[in-house]
């Protein structure tokens, strides 16, 4: 089921914690949402599953739409929020019967449903246990599989795999991976590496804007087809104008008045022209080193606090 948003904006007061976001979702899709703590993530995603009103935009999930026909939104996505929010007294197999219940699911179909989902979950021999006898990461499973438990065509996963083990990470993973399959699916995270093992497509976020809506293999040619080169200078007050000049130069992050970190194209050797700019300024280099540029470096790069612009977004 196709999920599109479009302008969408929230704000609090004096603060826009989301800024016109527009994108679309499609059937089959694993959608990577992902940004710093505070970019807009779960405010969006509260949103999308009708928990919260935008300030201006909307969004539809197929051919409804949030405002005008929010419980048919709601009857067709299944939401893991951020802060999982389960009964504690309750059974496992007991809350999973409350959950379907809530979604009318027919008796008839209700008790297979239930054991479906709690094999597709890992929760076969943790169903006859209170909740809050649960570990975090078994809580989690329970909340995934409320989630599915009316197996719905689109899931919105806050943080899904929060306080997971590594075993328990690789089965959540493939769950989703499988899942995604089939249904539309937004997760979102602040660890690219968690959304790089899972999603087909990432958008980030960054105070509430695109700065990135992209394939994840494109992504990843970002950091494969750039270098980050350390530059230690004598004293401050460098012109990196003339730089910028060069074919191969891209981008520079002060990091301090006298430290720098230089974005060049692979394959382009910045030594020759910075040290004849460093002689030319009469500011002697003091320190220099190239590393390869990594996803992470891609991440900081975007959703840095002086990053000027937002990416186009895809309507």
């Amino acid at each position: 089921m196709l999920v599109t948003v479009s302008h969408l904006t929230k704000v609090y007061g004096a603060q826009r914690a989301i800024d016109d976001l527009s994108f679309a979702v499609k059937p089959g899709e694993i959608l990577g949402f992902l940004g710093p703590n505070g970019a807009g993530k779960t405010t969006t995603m509260k949103i999308i599953t009708c928990f919260m009103p935008p300030t201006e935009g909307t969004v539809s999930v197929g051919e409804y739409n949030i405002f005008d026909h929010p419980i048919e939104v709601r009857r067709h996505i299944g939401y893991l929020p951020e802060h999982n929010p389960l009964y504690p007294d309750m059974y496992v197999h007991e809350f999973l019967d409350f959950a379907a219940r809530i979604h009318r699911i027919e008796a008839a179909t209700r008790k297979k449903r239930i054991a479906k989902v709690i094999e597709m979950t890992g929760l076969g021999r943790e169903q006859h246990k209170k909740i809050g006898m649960l570990s975090k990461g078994y809580r989690q499973r329970v909340g995934l599989s409320q989630a599915l438990i009316h197996d719905p065509a689109v899931l919105i996963l806050d943080e899904p795999t929060s306080g997971l083990d590594p075993n328990q990470l690789v089965d959540i993973r493939n769950l989703i991976r499988e899942v995604g399959k089939i249904k539309t699916v937004i997760f979102s995270s602040h660890i690219l590496s968690e959304v790089e093992s899972i999603a087909g497509r990432v958008i980030i976020i960054n105070r509430g804007k695109i700065v990135a809506d992209e394939l994840m293999e494109t992504l990843r040619s970002r950091a494969e087809n750039e270098v980050i080169v350390d530059v230690e200078l004598h004293h401050g007050g460098f012109d990196f104008a003339p730089l910028r000049e060069e074919a191969g130069f891209k981008a520079v992050r002060p990091l301090s008045e006298t430290h720098f970190q230089l974005i060049t194209e692979t394959g382009f050797d910045i030594r020759d022209p910075l040290f004849w700019e460093c002689a030319r300024q009469q500011n002697p280099l003091m320190g220099l080193k190239q590393q390869s540029l990594t996803l992470e470096d891609v991440f900081r790069r975007l959703t840095r606090q002086d990053n000027p612009e937002p990416a186009g977004q895809k309507q």
